[in-house]
């Protein structure tokens, strides 16, 4: 064993025979020990190198020429007084093995070798040097020299100490780098010589449709098989004369023409559309709202307006007025997320006997997905609304567009420009696809259109639309979901039977009113699966006898504290603060307005990520309160010297909208009066400069969220209270609904009596 200095070479490696400079200082080492390294990682064997020079490297760093002799294998390294690493090493110089076992091995490297130079063009001075080179390690080795093979793979040569095995792996990495050149010149070759190919091809075709048509086997089975499609197609006049048209231009070309294999295509899509194809439709109004009713709860606006439309193609059928064109009827269904709007589409197909096809349109940026693309461009397709009657299988299915409020626009057009004709009962008789180039009338299909929001769906198309709401359940008709179709449904995905676990209706309202609070039923559903699944952990496991029944305390076991508690009466209870309902793209929501002063100049600041017209009305409501200070009982001076804060909690979620008004001025006249707002209020309305309040939208969603909020009263625009009729009665029967047109109303509604706040 002798000790040598240690030198890491950083991602290259030497081997027995190469002679290299390193800036490294070795002060008077006769020899040290190369020893590769890889990504912070060293090579199990190094590389014995004498010191043969010692040089003055750029920069006047100090260096070293060093010729490498022989392996060496290190023990621990360690570092001596000088901060220099040192080991033991001991030394592995070549054995040379017997001639008769390295002989075929060494043919068959230098032959490998010797055709990559080949390949290569070398001129043959390398190919000497491997020549004369007679020891097999030496001779393995020089495969280390080979810019084709990275740091592991050198690294892999070097630790292999055993010369024969060496040298069996010396072949395999050339032999690997002899492939890669192969394939590599096949693939020129293949470039090079397309062209030729082609060319050659396209007359040895030539040459055999010659050779066939004089033997009687032209391709005349394809053309008459088209022929006998179409004549079965039952295709309108105008159709079948340009599939005829086209049928013909390809008799005239033969299959071997490079456009016959579109032509092809473009035949198979015409054929693909069931032109002459309807669903036996049933035209019973009970019958549908049956259906209606068995799968969803709630909803009477929807099903209402289904019936309506079946019984007024059922008069017109019976009367002789079977043409519906121009009469078409194109339902958008806008609502929260949740709420049944896609799977009522289902219903509304399997009501009416009718094939379903659903289109989503969120995230469609291309006009062509809606019209096709022109023949005239490579893999051009027809538009989803083909495909959608191809996969129908009919000529008047319902066709579901899904998230038509998400659909976008960029340069290759707007989808949304293209849905006009789609949904213009007027104009989509005669509606045109890029690629079949043909009118195809889709006034017999039910479209039915669903969004979250109306603001994002342009105006052109949203006027094409009837609008129906869907505004969320009200809590008595989320426990009917739950238990009608939420909790069987949970039940068959977990492997339950129903008699197995059992849960009475309170519990489910428990689940509803702390666990969730959404316009729809997601949440719910996936609260109950939750609850499913921990039923079921322990009938596998045997550690609960069937049927398992789900208490209040198993409720609060598997889905923990509750999420949701009524917190306005809290929030309420100091002087600022104010409860006020909104609409968000998940339906209704509550908020809290928080208003303080700070020492300041009279300013107004605001936070809570605010929209631009909720800014507006926060500025209207304070100017309100300042104008109208003597009114309220508010000394003048308390303006003096102080700046208003107001904050709308949640800071993280934007934030806009005018029906904030009223909530933002009651909040700021309760902070300066001192004089609390009602616990157990909430209030919706837009204000303006004399204190008028205006109507607002989304009634319905806010009053909900009220009342799953625990709120018992509800200040509303006088001009909205026609709209409280879209309320469900028993949500009605729970709340207080103050109406009121000026601001003056809203806050003797809304603050508690002067004596009261003081003796708080």
């Amino acid at each position: 064993m002798t000790r040598l200095r240690i030198v890491p070479v950083d991602d290259a490696v030497v081997f027995p025979g190469m002679s290299v400079t390193l800036p490294v200082d070795v002060h008077d080492e006769a020899r040290v020990l190369l020893v590769p390294s890889h990504e912070g990682t060293y090579a199990k064997v190094g590389v014995v190198a004498e010191v043969t020079g010692r040089v003055r490297m750029p920069g006047q760093g100090a260096g070293v020429s060093l010729a490498a002799l022989h392996r060496a294998v290190p023990g621990a390294a360690q570092a001596d007084a000088e901060n220099v690493l040192r080991a033991e090493v001991d030394e592995r110089p070549d054995e040379n093995p017997a001639p008769a076992v390295v002989r075929e091995l060494e043919r068959e490297y230098r032959g490998v070798v010797e055709e990559i130079l080949r390949m290569r063009g070398d001129d043959g001075r390398i190919s000497a040097f491997v020549r004369s080179i007679t020891q097999p390690g030496a001779l393995a080795d020089t495969a280390g020299y080979s810019p084709d093979l990275d740091v592991p793979q050198k690294i892999r040569l070097l630790e292999t100490l055993d010369v024969v095995e060496r040298l069996k792996l010396a072949t395999q990495f050339q032999q690997e780098r002899l492939t890669e050149l192969v394939v590599r010149k096949r693939i020129r070759d293949d470039v090079e010589g397309g062209a030729q190919k082609q060319q050659r091809e396209y007359f040895l075709r030539r040459q055999m449709d010659a050779i066939r048509k004089e033997l009687g086997e032209s391709d005349e089975g394809v053309p008459s098989e088209y022929r006998e499609k179409i004549a079965a197609a039952g295709m309108p006049d105008a159709v079948r004369a340009q599939a005829e048209r086209e049928l013909a231009r390809f008799e005239r070309m033969g299959e071997s023409n490079a456009e016959a294999s579109t032509i092809r295509t473009y035949l198979d899509w015409l054929l693909a559309v069931p032109w002459s194809k309807r669903s036996d439709e049933r035209l019973d109004p009970v019958h549908a709202r049956e259906v209606l009713d068995a799968d969803h709860e709630g909803l009477d606006d929807v099903k209402r307006r289904i019936t309506e439309y079946l019984a007024v193609r059922k008069l017109r059928s019976e009367r002789g007025m079977a043409d519906t064109r121009r009469s078409g009827v194109i339902l958008t269904l806008i609502g929260p997320p949740g709420t049944g709007k896609t799977s009522i589409g289902e219903s509304i197909a399997r009501a009416t006997g009718r094939a379903f096809v659903r289109m989503s349109l969120g995230g469609v940026r291309d006009e062509a997905e809606i019209r096709g693309h022109r023949r005239t461009y490579v893999g051009a397709l027809p538009g989803r609304l083909v495909r959608a009657l191809r996969d129908a299988g009919t000529m008047n299915p319902v066709i579901l567009l899904d998230e038509v409020d998400k659909i976008g626009a960029d340069w290759r057009g707007d989808p949304s420009a293209a849905l006009l004709e789609v949904l213009d009962p007027a104009q989509n008789h005669s509606f045109r696809d890029h690629y079949l180039d043909v009118e195809l009338d889709l006034s017999n299909v039910l479209f039915i259109a669903t969004a979250n929001v109306a603001d994002t769906i342009p105006g052109p198309l949203f006027d094409r639309m009837e609008v129906i709401r869907f505004d969320g359940y009200t809590t008595d008709e989320k426990v009917a979901i739950a238990r009608g179709h939420l909790w069987p449904r949970q039940l068959d995905r977990n492997g339950l039977r129903p008699d197995e676990v059992q849960i009475d209706d309170r519990f489910v309202r428990t689940i509803v009113t702390d666990y969730t609070r959404e316009a729809g039923v997601r949440q719910l559903e996936r609260e109950i699966g939750s609850l499913i699944r921990r039923a079921a952990t322990t009938v596998a496991s045997g550690t609960a006898t069937p049927p398992v029944v789900i208490d209040e305390a198993a409720v609060r076991e598997a889905l923990g504290r509750p999420k949701f508690v009524h917190e306005a009466a809290e929030r309420t209870a100091v002087p600022g603060v104010a409860t006020g309902l909104a609409v968000t793209g998940a339906g209704g929501d509550v908020l809290f307005v928080e208003a303080a002063t700070v020492p300041g100049k009279g300013g107004l600041v605001l936070t809570g990520q605010l929209g631009d017209v909720m800014k507006e009305s926060a500025r209207i409501a304070f100017t309100y309160v300042k104008s109208h200070a003597t009114e309220l009982g508010i000394d003048e001076q308390a303006f003096a010297g102080r700046d208003l804060h107001v904050h709308v909690p949640a800071g993280a979620i934007p934030k806009d909208g005018p029906s904030a008004g009223i909530t933002m001025a009651t909040a700021i006249a309760s902070l300066f009066s001192r004089r609390p707002v009602k616990g157990t209020l909430g209030m919706t309305g837009e204000v303006t400069l004399q204190g008028r309040v205006l109507p607002i939208g989304g009634l319905k969603q806010k009053v909900l969220a009220a009342d799953a909020a625990g709120l018992t009263e509800v200040i509303v625009p006088e001009r909205n209270a026609p709209d409280l009729d879209d309320v469900p009665a028993d949500v009605r029967s729970r709340l207080t609904f103050h109406v009121v047109s000026t601001l003056a109303e809203v806050l003797a509604v809304s603050l508690e009596p002067l004596s009261l706040a003081q003796a708080a």
